[in-house]
Parts: structure tokens; sequence; C-alpha cells
């Protein structure tokens, strides 16, 4: 999995200010769209929170993952919010959330799409990449965490 083909720069927001879960949704609906002409964000929030109304998707330690498949939708596409202020996710540890990384995948998920998300999984896992992108200050700064 090669994360620069999942996000952009401008998909990756740092220091973001969320006011509850479903406002830190909208947010992050709103960087998948940037690259997507043609889909809405709206379309795309009611999947996020159609996805958590499943599950919730935090990972504990302070980390969300919300994914949903997405119609017209040819390859998987990612973004990444560092909050400024954790929120209250849900998550099974009780610890509120300041990392969320969104993917959106193809409605018909292939073997890719699977790797892609049992990966991203697991990366988010790893605290010493969970401590660089608390340390980064700007979104460039975020997505070079992200990245290296």
């Amino acid at each position: 999995m090669l994360l620069k083909q999942l996000i952009r720069p401008d998909n990756v927001l740092c220091n973001a200010h969320a006011r509850s879960k479903k406002h830190c949704l909208e947010i992050l609906s709103e960087l998948l769209v940037r690259s997507l002409p043609g889909i809405s964000s709206d379309d795309i929030f009611a999947s996020l929170i159609e996805r958590e109304r499943l599950g919730c998707t935090s990972l504990d330690q302070g980390v969300a993952f919300p994914h949903c498949r997405v119609e017209d939708l040819d390859t998987s596409v990612a973004a990444l919010i560092k909050l400024s202020e954790a929120v209250e996710f849900d998550s099974p540890d009780g610890e509120a959330v300041d990392l969320v990384f969104g993917l959106l995948v193809p409605a018909e998920v292939g073997d890719e799409d699977h790797a892609n998300i049992s990966g991203i999984a697991e990366l988010l896992g790893d605290n010493d990449l969970r401590t660089r992108l608390r340390e980064a200050t700007s979104s460039s700064d975020l997505y070079e965490a992200l990245c290296a």
C-alpha cells in the first residue's frame, strides 16, 4: 500500500476544530470529496454516518478510522484530520479521538481495497506514527509525518 496513492496533501487538515463526532465526520466528508468531482460531501457524510451506525470506527488510543463504500468510485481515496481538541467518538477504550483517518472505497470492494483497509488499520496502530502525527503543527507537516 502506497499512502501517497490514497491521500493527497490537500486531503490533510491539521488543527481542525470539531464540536462533536458528527461535526468531525462533516469536516472529513468535505476533505474526501476535494478530489472527487461529481460526488457530494452530503452523500459521503450520510454514508459515513450509516457506517458508524454499524459499529464505531474508533481504533482506540485517540484514533478513528471512518470508512465506507461509495458508488461510482473507481479507486480508494483517503483524508486525515488532526483535531485541535479531541472529541468523544464512542471509543471502546473510552478515550476521545484527535486523529481521524477517513477512507472511501469503491462499492465493489476488491482485494486491493481490503488490503488497504487492513494496512491502514495496522499503520494507525503504530505508536511511533501516532506520536509523529500528534507532533505535526501544520497540514504539510502532518502529511509528511503520515507518508514518511
